[in-house]
């Protein structure tokens, strides 16, 4: 089992910003960069927090990743907009995305945002969070171009990227139902925390370069790859396949099939923005999506939980649990870290030393 550091996340986030200045991003980027990646590790989602900040840094040194690139308009026809990412970061790239269709819904009632050559757009769920804070509803289906990494079903190599496939919906009063999840059995990164913590995935997860059924995470890190599973067998598969094609072939412009070689991480995301006042004059869907949650909620827990949990609050748990202790940093993933502050003339010293404030 590897050693962990744990971090306060005010002391993280300065750390983690002193980092990506060193990409040469100007402060709003930097802003942006690292809270999107705190905020993944504060809900839990290690695998899309700091610990991408190395393979960001190899895409950057290659020309991968263009520091300091906005969204341009490809097209724009009303509720129908499609944007170009610029290869800049997801953090940034995403973020201004989800500003344009959002404001297009509030004015029209709804948008279709597609959203192509975007780097890395980390956790999906956080634009889905800021549809929902504006008391929108989002639908996202993402593609991923980088190597494959989750084979198809009845298949024995990787044809796919992990594909997320997410949903905002907002609850009058309450926090809002957030689903978001990678169409394989797990993410990418939660094999590299795997590796990197010195542990085991569950049987079921992944295949060996051979197609046979493995536990060990270094099938996903390290050559020969073998490949993740997709998710509910057939069903996982078919949408990682809406996904691509969706997210790719018609948002982004590019499937797997011709993936970028090198470290580059990038993604396509076809975004629909509904305004339910518009849809639903009244207040029929507040009422009716308010009474059937909590009538989920009230099944009896089965043996061994605690009962059933609403998609969003596992990630708020988990965020209140980390801003109140820490969050918690293995020691091989920190070590990359301050490998990757080095790379961009950052001295990994202060950094470290930021961090432990």
């Amino acid at each position: 089992m590897a050693d962990y550091h744990c971090f306060k996340p005010e002391s993280l986030t300065t750390a983690i910003k002193a980092l990506v200045k060193g990409y040469g991003s100007d402060p709003t980027e930097v802003d942006l960069v690292t809270n999107n990646l705190i905020r993944a590790n504060l809900t839990g989602h290690d695998s899309h927090g700091i610990g991408m900040l190395p393979r960001y840094t190899e895409s950057y040194l290659e020309g991968g990743l263009v520091a300091n690139a906005h969204v341009s308009k490809r097209l724009d026809q009303g509720p129908l907009v499609a944007l170009d990412g610029c290869s800049g970061f997801g953090q940034v790239v995403g973020h201004e995305a989800m500003l344009v269709a959002i404001d297009r819904a509030k004015e029209q009632g709804s948008c279709i945002m597609a959203l192509s050559n975007a780097h890395h757009l980390c956790r999906i769920g956080a634009w889905a969070e800021m549809a929902v804070a504006q008391q929108l509803i989002s639908i996202h289906f993402v593609n991923v171009l980088s190597d494959p990494a989750v084979a198809a079903w009845d298949g024995s190599d990787a044809r796919f990227g992990t594909n997320p496939f997410c949903v905002g919906i907002p609850l009058k009063d309450r926090d809002p139902v957030v689903l978001d999840f990678a169409t394989s059995v797990i993410a990418k990164g939660k094999a590299r925390v795997a590796y990197n913590k010195g542990e085991q995935l569950k049987p079921g997860q992944l295949i060996d370069h051979h197609g046979n059924p493995t536990t060990d995470p270094v099938h996903s890190i390290k050559p020969p790859f073998g490949a993740l599973r997709a998710f509910g067998e057939h069903k996982g598969f078919g949408l990682a396949l809406v996904c691509e094609l969706l997210g790719g072939a018609l948002a982004g412009g590019m499937t797997l099939h011709e993936h970028p070689k090198g470290r580059r991480v990038g993604n396509g995301m076809l975004t629909i923005v509904i305004d339910p006042a518009r849809l639903s004059p009244g207040d029929a869907f507040a009422r009716e999506a308010l009474a059937f949650v909590d009538w989920v909620r009230q099944s009896p827990a089965a043996p061994g939980t605690d009962g059933v949990k609403i998609a969003g609050e596992p990630e708020r748990k988990t965020m209140a649990e980390r801003m109140s202790q820490g969050i918690p940093v293995d020691d091989t993933t920190w070590k990359e870290v301050l490998h990757a502050a080095s790379l961009l003339k950052v001295d990994p010293e202060l950094v470290d030393k930021l961090a432990r404030q």
